[in-house]
């Protein structure tokens, strides 16, 4: 595959949110999302990264803006609902570090992104990204419109060589049955370049047994290169070989490990490195992530970024 170059404009597509997290017998307000988590990942990386959301113009939505601005991200392609707010979610861990979520999230104003007077505008910038990054859950929170307009976009992009990552992080309450979310997941698996399955997604999804088979399933449907996530497993590369990450771990939250996954692979590719290196940044920024607290964690002097 032809890869862009490593001053790349990226676009991440999606819903960032407020955070709440446990710290010790405090709770904590932060922020995430799955996509969101993958932009502050790939604009540490160094990439000049735009995020495409919308939030309200309450105080908490003016704060997730100035917070995103300060970890990096450009702001211009987020839209103001000025009769909606930003999604709330929180995050409990179980004492082997797995997280669940509850999540306020119907009214968002993230929902309306392609619905909005400046969203022709954005849409429009959009399609002139290098890469475009989207996941299952952003099509699953935007009404059927928004979701052919945001494979629109992708077309765009790959109109002039850009390139388009899909990663199909299965969330089955913000779909109304399998049947709905399989036919999204096809659409845009058909526009991505980049595929970043989880096999334990696409189990409960359409009932695959074998993880090769999931590689299988997504070239037929015409992505260019899938990479299926294993979890503490590892990975399989896009010619199906199986990569596990460098140790075991005993984690100690695992938000948001996929998607440090997903800016690791992508940021390594877009520099120029191999599948097998990328799965690699991959997997050490995934690594990095799982053992601190949240979902986007607080940048170290042990953060993998700059190896």
């Amino acid at each position: 595959m032809e890869l862009v170059s490593t001053a790349a404009k990226v676009v991440v597509v999606g819903e960032g949110m407020l955070e709440l997290s446990r710290r010790g017998a405090e709770w904590t307000l932060g922020y995430g999302g799955d996509t969101l988590n993958t932009a502050v990942h790939l604009a540490r990386y160094g990439f000049d990264t735009e995020y495409f959301s919308a939030l309200g113009n309450d105080p908490f939505s003016v704060q997730l803006r100035a917070d995103w601005q300060q970890a990096g991200l450009g702001t211009n392609f987020v839209l103001t609902d000025p009769t909606r707010q930003a999604g709330l979610y929180a995050i409990t861990t179980d004492p082997a570090g797995e997280r669940s979520f509850t999540y306020w999230r119907a009214d968002s104003a993230a929902r309306q992104m392609f619905s909005l007077p400046e969203s022709p505008h954005v849409e429009a910038m959009a399609g002139a990204a290098d890469l475009l990054v989207f996941s299952l859950v952003t099509l699953a929170i935007l009404p059927p419109e928004g979701r052919e307009r945001l494979l629109a976009v992708c077309r765009a992009v790959r109109s002039h060589g850009g390139k388009v990552a899909f990663d199909g992080n299965y969330r089955p309450r913000l779909w109304a049955n399998r049947k709905q979310a399989g036919g999204a997941r096809d659409a845009a698996i058909s526009c991505a370049d980049f595929g970043l399955p989880t096999f334990e997604d696409e189990a409960m999804l359409c009932g695959t047994t074998n993880p090769a088979r999931v590689a299988d399933d997504w070239y037929a449907l015409g992505c260019k290169e899938v990479i299926v996530k294993l979890g503490s497993e590892g990975c399989l590369l896009p010619d199906g070989r199986a990569h596990p990450p460098a140790m075991k771990l005993a984690p100690k939250d695992t938000s948001g490990a996929g998607d440090a996954f997903n800016a690791g692979y992508l940021a390594a590719r877009l520099s120029g490195a191999s599948p097998e290196a990328a799965a690699q940044a991959g997997h050490k920024l995934a690594a990095w992530t799982v053992m601190r607290s949240g979902a986007i964690p607080q940048r170290d002097s042990d953060a993998p970024y700059s190896s």
